[in-house]
C-alpha cells in the first residue's frame, strides 16, 4: 500500500521542518494505527474483568505491559524505516524452504484470523448493545463498514487512512474514559496499585492473561509495514536519524493514549463494579455500568467499543494482509481479504457459542503466535549486517532479549492456565 505522495510530504516536511520540530507532527500517524490493537474488544474484556474482581489491585499489570509494548512496537517500526521492508517480507527473505515459510505463513494467517473474530465480535456486541441487533446481523454490518474503511487507502492515501483510524481512536478514549468523571475513583487506591503483587492464584492467572494478551502479533507484523509504507525507505542517514526520533514520538505518545485508556477502564471497573457478582462478559459489564453511572455512561461507553471494533478490525486486515504478501508473495486485495476473513467470524456468531468464550479462544489463539513474531523482531533490529548503524546498542540489546522472554514465557504460561483451566 506504498503512497509515492506519502512519502513526497515527508520529505517536505523534513524539508520545512530546518532543524526544529514544528511541521514533524505531519508525519505521526502509523503508532497511532499500531495502537488500536491494543483497545480492542479482547483488552476491553480483560481490563473489566481485572477491575471487576480484583479492584486496583493489578495497575501495575497494565503499567508493566505498556512500557514493554512502547518498546516492542518500536523495534517493528525501526526495522521498516531502516530497512525500507517489513517483518513479513524479511522472514520470508530469510526462510529458505519454502514448506518452512508456508508453514510459518500459516501460523502467522491464524493469528490473523483470530484478530478478526475478536474485533468482529466485539463489534456485533456494540451493536446488540446500541440497537438490540442480532450478533450475527451486527457482523455483517461490522464486516461491511471496515471494507469502507480499507477502500480509503486505495482511493485516497495512507495518510487518510491514519488520520479515519485517529478518529475512531479518539472516540475509542472517550467512550472508555468518560465513566472516570463520574465514577468515584479512589486515586489513593489506584497509587497502590501501582505496586507490583498478587492476592492469590486468580490474580495470577488475571495478570499473565492482561500482560500476555497486551501485545499482538498482528501489530508487530503491521507497524514495520506501515513506517514503510508511509516514511519510504533512503540511504541517508540523517533522513533516518530524523525520522526515528519521529517514530518514537509516534510510538510513545500514541501508545500512551492507549495505555491510559485500558487503565482508565480497569479504573472504571474497580469503582463502580467491585464486588458485583456476574460480571461475566462485556454485555454484563454494561448492563452493570449502566445500573451504577446511568444510561447515558453506559451508551457512551457502547460507543467507544464500537469504535474499537471498526477500527481493529480494519487495522486486523491491512496486517493480514502485509503478512501474506511479505511472506508468500501474493497480493491480495484488501477488500477481497476482509470479506474472506469475515467468514469464520459470522459462522462463530450464527452459532450458539458463547461470544465471551470466543474472546478468550482468540486470545490463546494470539499468545501462540506472539513468539513467532517478537523473536525474529528482536533477533533482526540486533544484526548489524541488516541494521548498519542503526542497529540496537548493547543496553537495547540486552533489555530486548529480557522483554522477549518475558513476554514469551507469560504468553506460554496463559495457554497452560487457559487449557487446563488453571484459576
Amino acid at each position: 500500500m506504498s503512497d509515492l505522495g506519502d512519502v513526497g510530504a515527508v520529505d517536505r516536511a523534513l524539508h520545512r521542518d530546518g532543524g526544529g520540530r514544528r511541521h514533524l507532527w505531519r508525519l505521526l500517524g502509523p503508532g497511532f494505527v499500531a495502537a488500536v490493537a491494543y483497545v480492542d474488544p479482547g483488552n476491553v474484556a480483560a481490563n473489566l474483568s481485572a477491575g471487576a474482581e480484583f479492584g486496583y489491585l493489578l495497575v501495575w499489570v497494565l503499567v508493566a505491559s505498556n512500557v514493554m509494548a512502547m518498546l516492542v512496537q518500536y523495534l517493528s517500526a525501526k526495522l521498516g524505516l531502516v530497512t525500507g521492508q517489513s517483518l513479513p517480507q524479511i522472514i520470508g527473505e530469510r526462510i529458505e524452504h519454502r514448506w518452512a515459510r508456508i508453514a510459518f505463513w500459516v501460523q502467522a494467517e491464524l493469528v490473523a484470523a483470530a484478530t478478526d473474530l475478536a474485533e468482529v465480535i466485539g463489534g456485533a456486541i456494540a451493536l446488540n448493545l446500541l440497537f438490540d441487533l442480532p450478533l450475527l446481523a451486527g457482523g455483517v454490518i461490522i464486516g461491511a463498514v471496515s471494507m469502507g474503511l480499507l477502500a480509503i487507502p486505495s482511493r485516497h492515501s495512507q495518510h487518510a487512512f491514519e488520520l479515519v483510524i485517529i478518529g475512531m481512536l479518539l472516540v475509542v478514549t472517550i467512550g472508555f474514559t468518560a465513566g472516570l468523571f463520574v465514577s468515584g475513583v479512589s486515586w489513593g487506591d489506584a497509587l497502590d496499585g501501582l505496586v507490583p503483587r498478587f492476592e492469590g492464584q486468580r490474580t495470577l492467572v488475571l495478570a499473565t492473561s492482561m500482560l500476555g494478551a497486551t501485545i499482538m502479533p498482528h501489530a508487530i507484523y503491521m507497524h514495520s509495514a506501515l513506517v514503510r509504507d508511509r516514511h519510504g525507505s533512503s540511504e541517508d542517514p540523517a533522513r533516518t536519524r530524523r525520522l526515528l526520533s519521529v517514530t518514537r514520538w509516534d510510538v510513545g505518545l500514541s501508545l500512551a493514549i492507549a495505555g491510559s485508556v485500558n487503565i482508565a477502564m480497569l479504573l472504571l471497573a474497580a469503582s463502580s463494579l467491585f464486588g458485583v457478582h456476574g460480571i461475566d462478559g462485556i454485555q454484563a459489564a454494561h448492563a452493570a455500568i449502566g445500573h451504577a453511572l446511568g444510561p447515558v455512561v453506559a451508551l457512551i461507553f457502547a460507543i467507544g467499543l464500537l469504535a474499537s471494533g471498526l477500527a481493529s478490525t480494519s487495522v486486523g486486515a491491512y496486517a493480514g494482509a502485509e503478512i501474506m504478501k511479505g511472506l508468500l508473495h501474493i497480493r491480495v486485495p484488501l477488500l477481497t481479504r476482509r470479506l474472506v476473513t469475515l467468514i469464520p467470524a459470522l459462522v462463530l456468531l450464527a452459532t450458539p457459542i458463547s461470544p465471551t468464550w470466543a474472546l478468550v479462544l482468540s486470545q490463546v489463539l494470539l499468545s501462540m503466535g506472539l513468539p513467532f513474531a517478537i523473536a525474529p523482531l528482536t533477533r533482526l533490529t540486533n544484526d548489524r549486517n541488516l541494521m548498519g548503524r542503526f542497529v540496537n546498542g548493547a543496553p537495547m540489546r540486552v533489555i530486548s532479549w529480557a522483554v522477549t522472554g518475558l513476554i514469551t514465557v507469560l504468553n506460554l504460561a496463559l495457554i497452560w492456565l487457559t487449557l487446563t483451566g488453571a484459576g
